[in-house]
């Protein structure tokens, strides 16, 4: 998708436009939208898609999703979700799954940031070493 300059910089603008308090506000969002379908500028369709994956990308900054071979314990998955949210901000949403084709360890993934420490990827680094 080729994306104009022009085009970035009017959805980057709306998506600043788009916080409240440094976070994302559904209502601000809303009314953002129907200010460009109410005006339509020139590529009013390209902004709203550039807008939308921006919006994407920035819920997936704030969430994260960590997967384990087996379940946690209560208090292990309150503190990784405080240590999470430590780092990541107080709006962070965490997800724990099930993937018992890690053979063992977890994964964690918030946005583009991914720490895999499970085993499977421990074996797969060495099988490509070898």
């Amino acid at each position: 998708m080729q994306v104009k300059k022009e085009v970035r910089q009017i959805a980057r603008e709306m998506l600043r436009a788009s916080f409240t308090d440094g976070q994302l506000d559904r209502g601000r969002v809303a009314s953002v939208v129907d200010s460009i379908l109410a005006k339509k500028p020139r590529n009013y369709l390209k902004i709203l898609e550039y807008y939308k994956r921006l919006l994407r990308l920035e819920a997936e900054k704030r969430h994260a999703r960590i997967e384990t071979a087996t379940a946690l314990e209560p208090q292990i998955t309150s503190q990784i979700s405080l240590n999470l949210a430590r780092r990541y901000g107080t709006d962070l949403t965490t997800e724990f799954a099930i993937n018992q084709a890690l053979l063992g360890g977890m994964r964690i993934r918030v946005g583009s940031d991914v720490w895999d420490s499970s085993i499977r990827n421990r074996l797969e680094r060495l099988q490509q070493q070898l």
